[in-house]
């Protein structure tokens, strides 16, 4: 299937609803559309259950569910039982994410999506840092690029990014596991969605952190690198406008979340 051209638009906007219809207007034409987060900020949630509405995507794929999640997620649904009963069942306030009704009501706002989930276990996470991610991944590592090493610039720059996103707390020996790490979920990420794809079609809407949604080294940038057909449009949320280009081709900036300082747990 051949899809149009689409112009890719940087747009620094504020989250007023009237800046929402130029950026759903462009989401419409894309197969893929990731919608980034800083996951504790309630009004960047807000938003993707707005676009989401208005989208009305085929699939959701949540990097915070697993698959097993997601899978009682939609029983749930189609059975006609409240999911904010799911909050105890997935004893979520044992997860570290934000509350479960902030992500309930983005699967609400979409009542005929199909969700899919993405989280990738704890113990994966941890094998990928010592072993590799293509190690962890399995068989169809070589189909999502895990058996190629990256760029020194790019191997640099992320292992920069997991140093500064860190609180300067880590070690300079553990910074190329921890991209590792990174890898390994947004294979899973990609993985997921093409599953999506393959069974419901599209369009599908990620709901994923912005690390993960940027275009030059996140989930999409792997699903382009083996799909260049697919449309990808992507949304990276933020909580003062940027001072440089973004790799999204949509942000948005919202006001920030009154929050203690997070480095704070790396000098407990």
């Amino acid at each position: 299937m051949q899809f149009p051209y689409v112009l890719l638009l940087f747009l620094v906007a504020n989250t007023s609803m009237a800046d929402l219809p130029d950026i759903i207007d462009d989401f419409r034409f894309a197969n893929v559309i990731a919608l980034g987060e800083i996951h504790d900020n309630p009004q960047h949630h807000i938003l993707q259950s707005e676009i989401t509405a208005a989208i009305e995507p085929s699939a959701l794929v949540f990097e915070m569910f697993s698959s097993e999640q997601a899978e009682t997620i939609n029983t749930f649904r189609l059975e006609g039982e409240r999911m904010d009963a799911l909050s105890d069942v997935f004893e979520w306030h044992k997860t570290g994410w934000p509350p479960f009704e902030q992500y309930s009501k983005i699967i609400k706002s979409n009542p005929e999506g199909v969700v899919f989930g993405a989280a990738v276990p704890i113990d994966d996470v941890r094998d990928a840092i010592f072993e590799g991610a293509a190690a962890i991944f399995g068989v169809d590592a070589r189909v999502y690029g895990l058996n190629l090493s990256l760029s020194p610039e790019e191997q640099t720059a992320r292992e920069s990014n997991q140093f500064e996103v860190h609180c300067g707390a880590l070690p300079e020996e553990q910074l190329a596991g921890m991209v590792e790490a990174q890898r390994l979920r947004d294979a899973v990420l990609a993985d997921t969605v093409v599953r999506a794809l393959d069974q419901v079609g599209g369009p599908v809407i990620v709901i994923t952190g912005n690390g993960h949604a940027r275009e030059d080294w996140g989930f999409t940038a792997v699903l382009k690198s083996f799909a260049p057909d697919i449309v990808i449009m992507t949304l990276g949320q933020f909580e003062s406008e940027p001072e440089e280009p973004q790799p999204f081709t949509h942000i948005l900036v919202s006001e920030p979340v009154d929050r203690e300082d997070p480095c704070l747990y790396f000098l407990d």
